[in-house]
């Protein structure tokens, strides 16, 4: 949901579909996931946290892509904080704009990660770098997430061209 791609139910519900249409799909050879706007993934819609949990949860989309054999790419433009790190966290291979910014900011409104970042983003960043971002809150630049091996790639330019090599 352009400007800023919050992961509402009504992103979610379309998105959960087509991930499981692409799965079973044998002509798709990979799966790059792209947003239109100008960030990747803000996080949550918070006009939703007042209201019942309405499925699919962010949890079942990045379980979701577990079960994809598929090469998937998360390509990551301007933010992907909360469930946007946490979706591109799910993905095999993850690529970013130079200007991109990822974080987990849910501390910063009492929360923790929901959708299993406390788990997946140690296992690329280890504990000490991981820990230190779920508990500050604060993003990081593309080029600190290459170096810590959150990204696979930073990128200038076309960022989908790039993704999809």
């Amino acid at each position: 949901t352009p400007p800023v791609n919050a992961l509402s139910f009504h992103a979610r519900e379309p998105l959960h579909a087509a991930l499981a249409a692409l799965r079973d799909d044998a002509t798709v050879r990979a799966i790059v996931i792209v947003c239109a706007g100008r960030t990747f993934v803000a996080g949550a819609d918070i006009t939703e946290f007042s209201k019942p949990v309405q499925q699919p949860e962010l949890r079942a989309i990045v379980a979701l892509l577990e079960t994809i054999a598929k090469p998937m790419v998360a390509a990551i433009h301007g933010t992907a904080l909360g469930g946007g790190l946490e979706l591109a966290l799910g993905c095999h291979f993850r690529v970013a704009d130079a200007g991109a910014k990822l974080g987990l900011p849910e501390v910063k409104l009492g929360l923790l990660p929901g959708g299993g970042g406390t788990v997946r983003l140690p296992r690329l960043v280890g504990a000490a770098k991981a820990l230190g971002m779920i508990v500050s809150g604060t993003p990081i630049s593309a080029g600190e997430a290459k170096a810590a091996g959150l990204v696979d790639a930073v990128f200038d330019g076309d960022l989908i061209a790039q993704a999809v090599r």
